[in-house]
């Protein structure tokens, strides 16, 4: 980026050229952050490793399908599964490719709506970061919310399966149905416990490898364990071939789609590397190794897991379905294992590593909002963009987003529903905030702009093309019922979380945004004393 010249989109400010090449002492990294307008506000303590870990831990495609189990079994069974991952897969390469080639270019904190800010028509430049950042933001608190309540009905399934007159104490002190408010407790707290972790930031990259490697232990023991100690396994026709359809819909191939959410929640939040260009050196490289790798130890993991997981399935497939637990996969492990006590065993590897992916979705989402903060894209932007000195972390953006995602959880004390309709939309939002860079890129030419290390040519194209088309797919598909016939128990009503994101936006913009957010002209304003406050520092 910094050898680019004044005609590309990642220009720098050629009269510090000759500065940054005088002095060795002056961090490059820092260099060309401030050719972008921005200073060094947080160390770079993050190494290629650890950006991988925060990547994978978030995405972690395994613990995905075994937490989204719940809902896919019921819409496509073992066979919607098995080759959903294999969909998805296909697609998450492509949109890793398209995400790590904007990051090489142009690697920022602010990803997605940095990229739009710098590629789109100057008219419209504004706008368009404005609302990609308000989409990425909003996706990654909806992320937060589905990854606590996954926790949390883990949580309390685990407390069921080892208590089995225990199905949820009411104000009566009598045994009923699991309350929406067990859950509800154990989400808080899930949110509460993780919300610690990101409080410091010299700890976050061993946080981050900690996460990892305990997400890839977990998978080994549960991958090894399971099929060899259940006395019966399913034959390759169940696992391959069988398909289930409880949605009450005629058509397969909508249940199909219904189902294919949940999968595809399970390789989400690939931008969540991009977020932290700024915490390690050399981000222009780091960065897409972390995405790519995401994908790819994501497919392995995943497929491998779920086809173990269904060859070892005991007796009727139905009664995991049914499970008193609510949690099919503890159910799974149960009756492989035939030991309360060994199945929970497993369940709590699975929570552990559900608790690295939420630390990570919190790390996310306070970089998302800080970063955004910072070009005054929300209100409060003066406090939400403070780097607290001492502990390295944006703690109020940190602080911010965490009360939200606990109001958020209220929402599913109302209705179950409506809280999945959310679960939905941090799919969907987050590949819009992708598609609107993406577009600005198309329009203005792939070779407008000065490519980083990671750049493939017409593969990248590709990548382009499907990256939108599976968004406009998405955006349609998964807007459609959970089941037939449509009742308010059952209905999608994540249309109505678009129209109210949507609100949101046009009321910020209408009144605040428009006159306050900081768009690419009054950031390249600022560009000669930022570099120049580096080089003195250098």
């Amino acid at each position: 980026m910094a050898d680019a010249d004044n005609e590309k989109a990642v220009a720098p400010v050629n009269m510090t050229a000759s500065s940054s090449a005088e002095s060795a002492s002056i961090d490059q990294d820092a260099m060309k952050l401030a050719e972008m307008g921005y200073t060094q506000d947080m160390q770079r303590n993050f190494s290629v490793w650890s950006v991988l870990g925060v990547g994978f831990s978030l995405t972690n495609s395994w613990f995905g399908i075994s937490a989204a189990l719940v809902t896919g079994i019921n819409s496509g069974g073992p066979l919607l599964i098995i080759y959903g991952i294999l969909i998805l897969a296909l697609v998450s390469t492509c949109v890793g490719i398209t995400l790590s080639e904007l990051a090489s270019a142009l690697p920022n904190a602010g990803g997605q709506y940095f990229w739009a800010n710098e590629l789109a028509p100057r008219k419209w430049a504004k706008l368009a970061s404005y609302l990609t950042g308000w989409l990425a933001w909003a996706g990654s608190i909806f992320t937060s919310a589905s990854v606590a309540l996954a926790m949390g009905s883990a949580m309390v399934g685990c407390y069921q399966l080892s208590h089995p007159d225990f199905e949820g104490l009411t104000h009566e002190f009598v045994y009923s149905t699991i309350k929406p408010w067990n859950v509800f407790v154990a989400y808080q707290i899930a949110n509460l416990f993780c919300f610690f972790f990101n409080c410091y930031g010299k700890i976050l990259p061993t946080v981050a490898q900690v996460s990892l490697w305990t997400s890839l232990v977990s998978f080994f023991v549960i991958l090894v364990t399971v099929p060899a100690v259940a006395p019966t396994h399913q034959h390759a026709k169940f696992v391959f071939a069988t398909f289930i359809n409880n949605t009450g819909w005629e058509s397969n191939g909508i249940a199909f789609i219904v189902g294919l959410v949940n999968t595809n929640w399970s390789f989400a939040c690939l931008d969540c590397a991009t977020h932290l260009a700024e915490e390690v050196h050399r981000p222009e490289r780091m960065v897409p190794i972390a995405i790519m790798g995401t994908v790819a130890i994501g497919f392995v993991t995943s497929w491998f897991w779920s086809m173990a997981m269904f060859f070892s399935i005991v007796g009727d497939f139905s009664n995991i379905i049914a499970t008193s637990t609510l949690v099919p996969i503890l159910e799974l492990f149960y009756q492989a294992l035939n030991n309360k006590a060994g199945a929970i065993v497993l369940e709590s590897l699975i929570i552990a590593t559900g608790l690295g992916c939420l630390i990570a979705s919190h790390t996310w989402q306070s970089r998302l909002c800080w970063s955004f903060a910072r070009d005054r894209g929300l209100p409060g932007h003066s406090w939400l963009s403070k780097v607290h000195a001492k502990l390295d972390v944006p703690i109020n953006a940190h602080f911010a987003s965490c009360v939200i995602v606990a109001i958020v959880g209220c929402l599913y004390l109302a209705s179950l529903t409506a809280f999945n309709s959310m679960i939905t939309a941090c799919i969907v939002l987050l590949y819009l905030s992708y598609s609107i860079p993406v577009i600005c890129l198309l329009i203005r030419g792939r070779s407008s702009i000065t490519p980083g290390p990671f750049f493939l040519g017409p593969v990248g194209l590709f990548a382009n093309i499907v990256t939108l088309a599976w968004t406009v797919f998405t955006l349609v598909m998964y807007s459609f019922p959970y089941a037939k016939p449509v009742q308010a128990g059952n209905m999608n009503y994540v249309s109505l979380v678009y129209a109210v994101v949507g609100i949101i936006i046009a009321v910020d913009w209408v009144f605040r945004g428009r006159k306050k957010f900081r768009g690419v002209g009054e950031r390249m304003g600022v560009v000669g004393e930022v570099v120049r406050s580096v080089v003195e520092r250098g």
